[in-house]
């Protein structure tokens, strides 16, 4: 049995994997450990400690990141303005989770049943969120489209696959913009 780790060390690796990600965003992940380590003032052999391999990271970041939407929903349904508010809050958080992820399939190419789990880790943690978010907008009567939380995810994602091509005239944010409006009974309430 692993002991729990010391609170520091769970907020340097929270500050480690949240590094990584935005560096991910920017320079995909294959960028260099050092801008990481530079980017959470860490020596690069305190990343090498906690991921012995680029895929160890490409992993933890996208498990933290799954974590992180996973938590976002039940807050952003008490914070938020609205439950609709609250499902378009959430669906940015996600989409910004989703550029983080590519280049996934790459790093993990060498390991197909972990990427496989991690579909599995990515859907059984995000989907129910998804689910409440939309439940609690249809409840207030913002939502009526009959679509799944798995189907939204689904088209969410599929939205975001074509944004990994450089497209200046392609910005995905605007096509689930369009999405997220089609599921209202008029987007004149939309805001």
């Amino acid at each position: 049995m692993s002991t729990p780790k010391r609170a520091d060390a769970r907020r340097n690796e929270k500050a480690l994997l949240d590094a990584a990600a935005s560096v991910f965003v920017t320079d995909g992940v294959d960028a260099p450990v050092r801008r990481i380590a530079a980017e959470a003032g860490v020596g690069m052999g305190t990343i090498y400690r906690h991921f012995p391999t680029r895929a160890d990271l490409v992993v933890a970041v996208y498990r933290h990141q799954v974590d992180a939407c996973a938590e976002a929903g039940p807050t952003l349904l008490t914070e938020a303005a609205s439950p609709f508010a609250a499902l378009g809050q959430w669906v940015s958080l996600f989409v910004d989770f989703l550029v983080t992820k590519h280049g996934l399939a790459a790093a993990m190419r060498d390991d197909p049943d972990g990427f496989a789990t991690l579909h599995t880790v990515f859907l059984d943690r995000l989907v129910p969120v998804l689910a409440d978010l939309l439940s609690a907008a249809r409840d207030a009567g913002e939502v009526t489209a009959d679509i799944t939380a798995y189907q939204l995810l689904r088209a969410i994602g599929d939205i975001c696959a074509g944004a990994e091509r450089v497209d200046p005239d392609y910005d995905a944010r605007v096509t689930i913009d369009l999405l997220l409006k089609g599921l209202c009974p008029s987007t004149s309430n939309v805001g």
